[in-house]
């Protein structure tokens, strides 16, 4: 195990109703200007917006609201929402919503005392940022969509609409939240599709992590083993019955846990598949969690060949592939497996035809790939652009 240094001072409210506690945890935090970010219009047609308004003036809280925060975040909005933070002057900021709000919410969090353009901090300049951030606002989140588990992680990703570059940042020390107000009733309206993407996304979040060289991890491991088995369990719960809230509560405290580095403690990480995905949901704007049950499999795949060791561990413990001493046989069949899993329990594309990207420019993606990360990626395996590409062309 690796030196480590691990801090997570998000304050989690969990449960029925917890949302009306959202004036009493702002003012706990110190806020007294607020201002509110929101995605579409779920969050006004549930009553939601209304309920976190309500409890801000109760306590004598004032706020200025910005909705319309997309799926795959863009740079725009967040200017937009950045120029409205000029103009009111918070001293706190409000995610409503799920991981693209959040992460819009970050981008203008850590923008806010950035004298020049936000995009400086996420634009990569010779495979490092073009400029740091030491300090944000603070940000509470009510969250609505457990996916992308950034309501307990400093990290944001955000879609330049100009260069069509997706990026992200990670300031876990500034950007985490102060408070996150999580009821798993809100998440019961959500589509099959939206479930089905979060849960696909927050299991990436664990392989991503668990997909590491680092040896003598074993309490990362276990821990990785055994939220991905129950993940898989109470997603199939969900998709059959969308209002059970046990399954729904442990699907959103894993959605959490799966990416505020309890995972991560100790161990090398990858993060290739998600960089892959960044890719196709830039060019093509596709749904993250969709675009990497296509890609995922496909890298498990290409690993099975290359460094079976941890694939076939995990086709043994989560996935049920009997051992047969053949490490890359057993790593293909997991992979296969999880690919199977995702197509008929989560009825998730694991295709890009079926993900609607019926002549993907794999070219285009590869190439912008390797300008932004360099010749190679690192992490459990050494890509260059042939090994991508293969990969690429794994997920047809």
């Amino acid at each position: 195990m690796n030196n480590f240094t691990f801090y997570s001072p998000t304050e989690f409210v969990f449960g029925r109703s917890t949302e009306n506690q959202v004036g009493d945890l702002c003012v706990k935090h110190g806020a007294k200007r607020v201002m509110i970010v929101y995605g579409g219009g779920s969050v006004v047609r549930s009553g939601l917006l209304d309920r976190v308004k309500a409890a801000l003036t109760s306590v004598g809280i004032e706020f200025v609201e910005m909705g319309g925060v997309q799926p795959n975040p863009i740079d725009t909005k967040v200017r937009e929402g950045l120029k409205l933070a000029k103009d009111f002057a918070p001293d706190f900021l409000l995610a409503v919503g799920g991981g693209s709000v959040i992460d819009t919410t970050k981008a203008m969090a850590v923008g806010y005392y950035y004298d020049g353009d936000f995009w400086d901090l996420y634009e990569m300049v010779n495979c490092k940022k073009k400029a740091t951030a030491s300090k944000a606002l603070p940000l509470g989140v009510v969250l609505t969509i457990p996916a992308a588990g950034s309501e307990g992680s400093g990290n944001s990703v955000i879609t330049n609409t100009t260069t069509h570059v997706k990026v992200g940042i990670r300031y876990p020390m500034i950007l985490r939240p102060k408070f996150a107000v999580m009821n798993p009733e809100l998440t019961m309206t959500l589509p099959e599709w939206q479930t089905a993407s979060g849960v696909s996304d927050m299991m990436a979040h664990i392989l991503e992590r668990y997909l590491s060289n680092t040896p003598d991890v074993q309490i990362g491991d276990r821990l990785a083993e055994g939220m991905l088995m129950a993940i898989m369990e109470c997603a199939e719960k969900v998709i059959t019955n969308p209002q059970d809230y046990e399954a729904r509560a442990n699907i959103m405290w894993s959605a959490t846990v799966a990416h505020n580095d309890t995972c991560s403690i100790g161990r090398v990480e990858d993060w290739n598949s998600h960089a892959m995905e960044h890719e196709i949901s830039a060019e093509y704007d596709v749904t993250h969690g969709a675009g990497l049950a296509v890609i995922f499999p496909a890298f498990l795949q290409y690993a099975a060949k290359h460094n079976p060791g941890k694939v076939a561990q995990l086709a043994h413990r989560v996935l049920g592939i009997a051992d047969s001493g053949d490490a890359s046989a057993d790593a293909m069949a997991g992979a296969l497996a999880l690919k199977k899993w995702f197509s008929e329990k989560l009825h998730m594309p694991v295709t890009f035809a079926q993900l609607g990207i019926e002549n993907p420019n794999l070219e285009l993606l590869n190439t912008r790939l390797h300008n932004l990360k360099g010749e190679v990626l690192h992490g459990y395996m050494d890509l260059d652009a042939a090994a991508t590409m293969e990969i690429y062309k794994q997920a047809l």
